[in-house]
């Protein structure tokens, strides 16, 4: 049993003898078992693998899950993650605490949402370098989400290019700090006796909150399982988000909720699974193809983002014009392909 798990004898020395292990779920980026120890206690080993990457990435996947671990077990009150009890970077390998799982619950958003503020609000200026800044949305996105609607035949008001200039400048992430989990996914999250934990660090970041609390608004863009959250229950999720965020860090939460909202809607890789991301340009694909990520499809997740980027910018400052060219695309999709369905409701949450 011991070479079936990646135990080592840094780990040996460490953490201790496996004696029995189970191979769990994971993506095709790394190997995760449950693994019982000689001393009975039970560990969580995770090893980040080069599958569909190069070696290097894999090391700087490796590195940013660690760094964004150690980021997130400390601070005040209970953990946001699971404890790291040992690494071996020569094999890819972090040891982590096991989380005993409560599994659903139809209530699942306000625990998410205090948990998600609450790693947020982890980090500040001093952890400058800690992990790389958040990759936001580009000119080339830009370009190809304007370019997305000519090809749907919707007029392009003369405001937008420069509103989405401004937008860009205004998502530059060098002034924010907050410890960003990369996919704060369903999955990605344990609700344990202690509150919600998160796991699966590889993406982390530092950059504005607003971009994962966007999640509820914009319909979990990096995730399989797009979904919807609507009326009292999206208000009571920011309310608590907003509301941890004050308590721990004496202010309120810096910057734009829509233009968060905004930076998803222009990224043609939110519609697609990361291993696709970067590989064309998919808003191209849009008029000719409606392709499947999950149980839910790129036309059915853009029209759910071109409406909530609508309703929040009809009386918006910088992006009254985006909000408008956006409820008309969404239009424009409906009439073109009649049978696109919403996104599931928040409480049909798969798990």
């Amino acid at each position: 049993m011991p070479n079936r798990v990646p135990f080592h004898d840094v780990l040996l020395s460490t953490v201790g003898t496996p004696e029995q292990a189970e191979l769990l779920d994971s993506s095709p980026r790394s190997r995760v078992w449950r693994v019982r120890l000689a001393d009975s206690r039970v560990v969580i080993v995770k090893q980040v693998t080069g599958t569909g990457d190069t070696s290097a990435d894999a090391d700087t996947r490796f590195a940013r899950e660690v760094a964004g671990l150690r980021l997130a077990g400390r601070g005040p009150g209970p953990s946001v993650a699971p404890a790291l009890l040992a690494t071996d970077p020569s094999a890819r390998v972090m040891v982590l605490e096991h989380l005993d799982d409560l599994g659903r619950t139809a209530d699942w958003m306000p625990g998410y949402a205090e948990s998600l503020a609450r790693l947020h609000a982890l980090t500040g200026p001093a952890d400058a370098g800690a992990l790389p800044l958040w990759s936001g949305p580009t000119t080339a996105d830009a370009e190809s989400f304007l370019a997305l609607a000519r090809a749907l035949d919707v007029p392009v008001p003369s405001a937008v290019p420069d509103e989405l200039a401004g937008l860009l400048e205004r998502l530059d992430p060098t002034p924010h700090h907050a410890l960003l989990h990369g996919d704060p996914c369903p999955g990605n999250d344990l609700r344990t006796a202690d509150g919600v934990r998160f796991v699966d660090f590889e993406r982390a970041s530092l950059g504005n909150g607003l971009v994962e609390l966007a999640y509820f608004r914009i319909g979990f863009p990096t995730c399989w399982c797009a979904m919807s959250v609507t009326a009292a229950p999206l208000a009571e999720v920011e309310d608590v988000y907003r509301a941890t965020w004050r308590g721990l860090t004496g202010k309120d939460v810096p910057g734009d909720l829509a233009d968060a909202c905004a930076a998803w809607l222009i990224q043609g890789d939110a519609l697609v699974e990361r291993a696709h991301r970067g590989t064309a340009d998919q808003f191209a694909r849009v008029p000719t193809e409606d392709f499947e990520w999950g149980y839910v499809s790129a036309r059915e997740r853009l029209v759910h983002r071109l409406g909530a980027v609508a309703d929040m910018t009809r009386d918006h400052d910088h992006l009254h014009a985006l909000g408008r060219l956006s409820s008309a695309m969404a239009g424009g999709l409906l009439r073109r392909w009649s049978n696109l369905r919403p996104l599931p409701a928040h409480d049909a949450r798969p798990w």
